[in-house]
């Protein structure tokens, strides 16, 4: 099994978020990744497939839904079907982690089963959209080596490893159903508001990333104020749309670097700065190296 990166993914994001890549195969759908966050982020998406992340090195900042956390080497968090979610690394730390994305039917089997009615629906409909695995509770160190397993398994490919991934990943599983919270706590209708205008203004700025747009114009995709739409990023994606869209810009222009010979005038435009200067300076200030220099240690990593 090909261990791959997340940001080999980035190029296949809907307009409305979903990531459109499949991970795995019909006959065993699940994907293995080895992120180092430290090169690059995971932006703002979500897919039918559950996913395990696990630190394996420093330390990243992860949101699932309106939920932000930061995770130190050793700790993991399980994220459910059609969480909306993003991931960085904390600068600094040499971030890396291991990833898991798998379909709820790999240990769910048919929806008619056991498995799916007993543990997989409850889970996905409980509304729970993650689980912290920080060693607060007793069965997180469980979880935790739950998912290294599949991990490891996919990653080495012993004899007979798609039954030691299907094995761990159920484990892991039945430990998320096992401890949903009995009541769960009332979401206020303020968290429900944000939460549904988030999409369609993501949506917006995905749509319409390379093109001049305005505070305005983002607002009004979600059919609310400019100062409200303000608030709603702040409270759900910690960080205003205007810089929101800079670093969307800043990806995609760092995914052709990486994945295409334009120039670098070309990317720039194709990204939405039309100034090739600023797109130089905004690159090197936000990854430490300039556009070509980013491009050639790319380009010579095995």
């Amino acid at each position: 099994m090909v261990i791959s990166s997340h940001q080999n993914n980035a190029h296949y994001i809907s307009p409305q978020g979903e990531e459109l890549v499949r991970h795995g195969t019909s006959l065993f759908p699940v994907a293995f990744y080895h992120d180092n966050l430290e090169r690059f982020s995971v932006h703002w998406h979500w897919h039918e497939e559950m996913e395990a992340i696990y630190v394996a090195k420093g330390e990243t900042r992860l949101s699932a839904g309106l939920e932000k956390f930061t995770l130190h080497q050793g700790q993991a968090i399980f994220i459910n079907s059609n969480v909306l979610h993003a991931g960085r690394g904390i600068q600094g730390t040499g971030c890396h982690c291991h990833s898991v994305v798998f379909h709820p039917r790999l240990v769910g089997g048919g929806i008619d089963s056991i498995f799916w009615q007993s543990y997989l629906r409850p889970l996905i409909s409980s509304g729970v959209k993650s689980f912290l695995l920080d060693g607060a509770a007793d069965w997180h160190g469980r979880a935790q080596n739950a998912i290294e397993r599949a991990w490891r398994a996919g990653a080495d490919e012993p004899e007979g490893y798609e039954f030691l991934v299907r094995a761990a990943l159920s484990e892991l599983v039945f430990l998320a159903s096992a401890h949903l919270p009995a009541v769960q706590k009332k979401v206020s209708s303020k968290t429900l508001r944000d939460s549904s205008r988030i999409r369609p203004m993501l949506q917006f700025i995905n749509e319409h990333f390379s093109e001049p747009i305005t505070i305005g114009e983002i607002a009004a995709s979600a059919s609310i104020s400019e100062s409200e739409c303000l608030r709603c990023f702040n409270s759900t994606i910690e960080q205003p749309p205007i810089q929101y869209l800079k670093k969307l810009r800043l990806q995609k222009a760092a995914e052709q670097l990486s994945s295409t010979e334009k120039k670098i005038g070309d990317i720039a435009a194709d990204c939405g700065f039309p100034d090739t200067s600023y797109f130089t300076r905004a690159f090197k200030a936000a990854r430490g190296m300039s556009p070509g220099e980013y491009r050639k240690m790319v380009s010579a990593d095995p």
